[in-house]
């Protein structure tokens, strides 16, 4: 039994590794996207925390669609005046939906 739960606890670790690692790989693609010019992943910069997008659509199923979408062609009007310029093509969509679920995630 004790073999099983060390067992059972390494695993979680290695799990909670992997989510940080690609995590911090999101927050870097983001950061080389120029995400990070104008959201923060804590507080308003232009456009809104990350934190707060991931409250606002917290168990929103079709959350990630929309702002992949969203982060493709830009938009304004829900965060505020300012509108969020388009990120397509100079962002891949395979980064931009990488991006757009860490976002969800946190």
């Amino acid at each position: 039994m004790q073999l099983f739960n060390k067992t059972l606890l390494a695993t979680a670790l290695l799990a909670a590794t992997a989510s940080a690692i690609a995590g911090n790989g999101a927050e870097a693609l983001a950061q080389k996207s120029g995400c990070l010019l104008c959201h923060g992943v804590d507080k308003k910069v232009v456009g809104p925390a990350y934190k707060e997008v991931a409250a606002k659509y917290k168990g929103d199923k079709t959350a990630e669609a929309r702002l992949v979408q969203k982060v493709k062609t830009g938009g304004g009007g829900v965060w505020g005046d300012m509108p969020m310029p388009p990120n397509s093509p100079q962002v891949k969509d395979e980064d931009i939906k990488t991006i757009v679920q860490w976002v969800l995630s946190l």
